[in-house]
């Protein structure tokens, strides 16, 4: 194995030699695909910037793109991994900045592996936009604490065997000071998961109800009542996970319409030819944004800019989505696809033209609503005052229901 320069730290150089020599030694064609995610992550070579033990060499994060890049041009790119997304960009930044070292030791290994999927359980019915608001209560017993209450627009809780959740344990201060965030065993008796049918036809998404269910104190994340602080790290990676991944040029929709666009003359207008021009320019202008902000994650951690990548990525997949039916005309208009099934992920290469358009009005609610993400531009961006907030002292139990 090749070592590391003077320091400790791998440069670029050694860790493309690293990459090699640990391809050579575990042959992607012939290794199970999780005995090999293992490995690599005993290596250090799952997460290069997570500390030595944990995935990782305690490398720059900068430095995690060329161990991508050379795992992917030796053929050994990790593949359908649609429904760790949760695991792999929400869970695991948080367990590493708030676990336990015995948490870190538990969960991480088997969540990069996908031995074990992960899904997020903090949106409520009363409390979606708002989600200081939530009220589902965990009262402690013992060693244990006693959750119920309802969560909504899970992703993957159908098959998720953990969860992240934040709850409420002290109603008698104001909102944001009186929650906790907890691992939740999904296969724990109490809780029940059930189907939330979209417009598209499919169950992405799920609501859960927590009757009774006990989780130790040895799976809070945090200090008690500290959920808040502990929420935003998940936050903020949730946002850049969504809005923020790396794609080449004419990467996602745009490149669907541009193709049409090429292979279909016949449908070309003036106005459509403008349309499609000055969403193109946008994508781009989005596109190389995003890897501005990949390259500022590369030194530090996630920060509101996410928020504007989101924001960016909803109203581009939007308009995109409504411009490509148009340009179709009648023939996007056919929608042989609304069947009831329970995806592990969104694929929009291989969907019709009309489940584009109606998923995509799902992108400005996922992961924050945009008018959310519109505050926190605002105020942590551009510095403006912040909005009225008469409920900031408050006590939660106070509150107007």
């Amino acid at each position: 194995m090749t070592t590391a320069p003077t320091g400790g730290v791998p440069d670029a150089a050694a860790l493309r030699a690293r990459v090699a020599d640990f391809v050579a030694a575990h042959d992607p064609a012939t290794t199970d695909p999780i005995e090999f995610l293992a490995a690599r992550f005993d290596a250090g070579l799952a997460w290069v910037h997570f500390p030595e033990g944990l995935g990782g060499l305690g490398a720059p994060r900068a430095l995690q793109a060329v161990v991508d890049e050379e795992f992917a041009r030796l053929g050994a790119a990790p593949s359908g991994r649609e429904a760790l997304v949760i695991g792999l960009g929400m869970a695991a930044p948080t367990i590493l900045a708030f676990g336990t070292p015995e948490q870190q030791e538990r969960f991480l290994k088997p969540l990069y592996t996908g031995e074990e999927i992960w899904c997020q359980l903090f949106s409520e019915p009363g409390a979606g936009s708002d989600l200081a608001a939530l009220g589902t209560r965990a009262v402690r017993d013992g060693d244990t604490w006693v959750v119920n209450g309802q969560k909504v627009w899970t992703s993957l809780a159908h098959r998720a065997r953990w969860a992240i959740l934040v709850t409420r344990t002290d109603p008698d201060v104001p909102k944001h000071r009186g929650m906790t965030y907890f691992v939740c065993d999904m296969t724990a008796p109490g809780v029940e998961v059930r189907p939330l049918r979209q417009i598209t036809g499919e169950a992405e998404f799920n609501e859960v109800y927590l009757t009774d269910v006990r989780i130790p104190d040895s799976h809070r994340l945090g200090e008690v009542g500290d959920g808040w602080r502990v929420a935003q790290t998940t936050l903020m990676n949730e946002r850049v996970s969504i809005g923020g991944g790396a794609e080449p040029r004419e990467g996602g929709l745009i490149g669907l319409v541009a193709g049409i666009w090429r292979d279909r003359p016949e449908l070309r207008t003036p106005g459509l030819h403008d349309a499609l021009l000055r969403l193109w320019v946008e994508a781009e202008a989005a596109r190389l944004t995003k890897e501005r902000l990949r390259q500022q994650l590369a030194v530090g951690q996630p920060g509101p800019e996410g928020s504007a990548a989101k924001l960016s990525f909803a109203r581009l997949n939007q308009e995109i989505s409504g411009l490509e039916l148009e340009l179709l005309g009648g023939e996007g208009l056919t929608y042989d696809d609304w069947t009831f099934r329970r995806p592990d992920g969104v694929d929009l290469a291989k969907r019709v033209p009309g489940f584009h358009y109606l998923r995509s009005k799902g992108n400005s609610i996922e992961g924050g609503t945009s008018e959310i993400l519109r505050n926190i531009i605002a105020e942590r961006v551009l510095g403006l005052p912040g909005e009225i907030r008469v409920d900031k002292d408050v006590a939660w139990k106070d509150l107007p229901k």
